[in-house]
């Protein structure tokens, strides 16, 4: 896939017409990550924005007893650290790949001159921020008033919709750790173990192995109150 055919796939850079995406696929550069490797830490200097043409890449805070909290799951198509490139600060969460990840980078002059020069990137960049805040507000929300089942219930249904591999959005396309995803609900590994073991009982979920399939979203979303 070429730097261009990553453009298109990226509905930030959707409104670009196509010498304008040729201009701007010159600046991309493309690195190739294993599975588990750190892009960047939280603190680090905002260098660039990452845009996703293969394999998946979690956002996470890390506390300073060490216990992990993911943010949010990035996958094909998407772009990230757009924030930090926005408001010139370091960056507010660490990245690193679940999976072996190709990605493209954006130096962020270019980024900031893209924007400029291109009001409708602009305007889908701001409608960007306003969803990752929006997504942020929900995540805060769920570990406020939500125990470990709720907040299990929470996740599955965030990942099936946006990293649901069917049209039906049931089969979830990441294939967790037991780690990862205990980080992703924020409690112990041996807590969500049970929930999902709870939950499988209940003909709510299928487990083989990491991949996980949901079988009643009502049932579900009746784990969560109101």
């Amino acid at each position: 896939m070429s730097a261009i055919d990553v453009l298109c796939r990226v509905p930030l850079f959707a409104d670009l017409h196509d010498e304008e995406r040729r201009e701007l696929a010159a600046r991309l550069g493309k690195r190739t990550f294993a599975a588990d490797m750190i892009l960047f830490h939280k603190g680090s200097p905002s260098q660039a924005l990452y845009l996703i043409e293969s394999g998946s890449v979690r956002a996470f805070a890390l506390s300073d007893a060490g216990q992990e909290m993911t943010l949010d799951i990035y996958g094909p198509g998407e772009c990230f650290g757009e924030t930090a490139l926005v408001d010139g600060q370091m960056r507010s969460a660490g990245a690193m790949t679940l999976e072996p990840t190709v990605t493209y980078t954006l130096p962020r002059d270019d980024f900031l001159c893209c924007l400029e020069r291109h009001p409708a990137v602009a305007r889908r960049a701001l409608a960007l921020l306003a969803d990752r805040l929006n997504r942020l507000t929900a995540f805060t929300e769920h570990l406020a008033f939500l125990d470990v089942t709720g907040r299990t219930a929470a996740v599955l249904l965030e990942l099936a919709e946006h990293h649901g591999v069917d049209a039906g959005h049931s089969e979830i396309g990441l294939h967790l750790t037991q780690a990862e995803l205990a980080s992703c609900c924020v409690a112990s590994r041996v807590m969500v173990n049970k929930v999902l073991g709870v939950l499988r009982d209940e003909g709510l979920i299928k487990i083989e192995g990491q991949a996980m399939t949901i079988l009643d979203a009502e049932g579900l979303r009746r784990k969560l109150p109101g």
